[in-house]
């Protein structure tokens, strides 16, 4: 039995091409747009992790004049037991696993984004 607390989400609501919103049980309301969570991904790869140079993704930034490259979505999303989800891109990447934790703690709000850079 896994005990829930403040922090945990209440609902959450997935649409593939547009991202993930996040109804927390203390109230607090988070909206993820695709290309942030991919930007995000916590994954080994995309993070550097074991002294490799991080791959880091760019798909947030809005380019003037892009060359075309297929629109980011989320082929599926699965539940990691209830701590987690990973989700599956279509840009064939799908290793990362987003904690309930990492995704509270990346909460793109103005209000958490102002407690990151303070």
């Amino acid at each position: 039995m896994q005990i829930q607390t403040a922090l945990d989400p209440e609902h959450i609501a997935i649409s593939k091409s547009t991202g993930i919103k996040i109804d927390w049980r203390d109230g607090h309301h988070s909206d993820y747009t695709v290309g942030y969570l991919r930007d995000e991904c916590p994954c080994a790869t995309c993070t550097g992790a074991h002294g490799t140079e991080p791959q880091k993704t760019n798909y947030r930034k809005q380019e003037l004049f892009p060359m075309y490259k297929p629109t980011l979505k989320m082929v599926s999303v699965e539940e990691v037991g209830q701590y987690a989800v990973r989700i599956h891109w279509n840009d064939g990447h799908s290793t990362g696993i987003y904690s309930f934790d990492h995704l509270r703690r990346i909460c793109p709000c103005p209000e958490c984004r102002a407690k990151r850079e303070s």
